[in-house]
């Protein structure tokens, strides 16, 4: 049986993906909203990702703002057995003519991706930029674990986990579970902290059990989605 996204009916799957290893990853600094590419490993990691969901439909993803985001999908898609044309919806862009980028007709082949703010990686205020070890260094390891994997404790000037979600689960519960209440399957392209914050809520995870949650770079994470209910496949 079809689904009203055409392929063979099933429950709708939810496919969360880190991006690849950046260029700051790299060089192990704090990276939150400064936005730098992927490295060739960051790349082949966003390949080799999108090759273990290569069979799996996709009806829509979303992104972040952030190239290294959006390169993950895009390298990810190029591997997708459907064929499918990713466009890039730019909403809000603040343009006169806010529909030019925008296809005309119907276009069965076009795969909608969406850029979202909403899913942007934490923002780590005075550390962006900075090299985690010199930092470790300055306050300890103790305090720079706090900043990076506590609930509500946020760095100098930049956003706790906590902060985070505030933005990104009003995204997925408006933006996202919508489209998967009709039976398409999703794909997220995001963060460590963004998708952390976002795994938190569908888990029901408590406060202890996300500071152990680390999200690895490239590798999808599928959930089917029933009725309000996330199984992690």
């Amino acid at each position: 049986m079809l689904g009203k996204s055409g392929h063979l009916k099933g429950m709708p799957l939810l496919i969360l993906m880190r991006h690849g290893q950046s260029l700051w990853n790299a060089a192990n600094l704090f990276t939150g909203w400064v936005d730098v590419p992927l490295t060739d490993k960051g790349i082949e990691e966003a390949i080799q990702g999108g090759k273990g969901i290569a069979h799996l439909p996709i009806d829509e993803v979303h992104t972040s703002t952030l190239i290294r985001a959006q390169m993950t999908a895009m390298l990810a898609l190029s591997q997708h057995e459907e064929g499918k044309n990713p466009v890039i919806y730019h909403n809000n862009d603040g343009s006169e003519r806010g529909d030019w980028n925008q296809p005309r007709g119907e276009v069965e082949s076009i795969l909608p991706v969406h850029v979202a703010w909403q899913l942007n990686e934490r923002m780590y205020g005075d550390l962006q930029g900075l090299n985690h070890q010199v930092i470790r260094d300055k306050y300890g390891d103790e305090q720079v674990h706090i900043w990076r994997r506590s609930f509500d404790i946020s760095p100098p000037g930049g956003e706790s986990l906590q902060m985070t979600a505030a933005r990104t689960i009003p995204y997925l519960d408006k933006a996202i579970i919508p489209s998967l209440n009709e039976g398409k399957n999703i794909f997220v392209s995001a963060h460590g902290n963004s998708l952390r914050s976002i795994i938190m809520s569908i888990e029901d995870l408590s406060r202890e059990e996300i500071l152990k949650l680390e999200v690895p770079t490239g590798i999808p994470l599928i959930y089917e989605y029933d009725n309000g209910t996330f199984v992690r496949k």
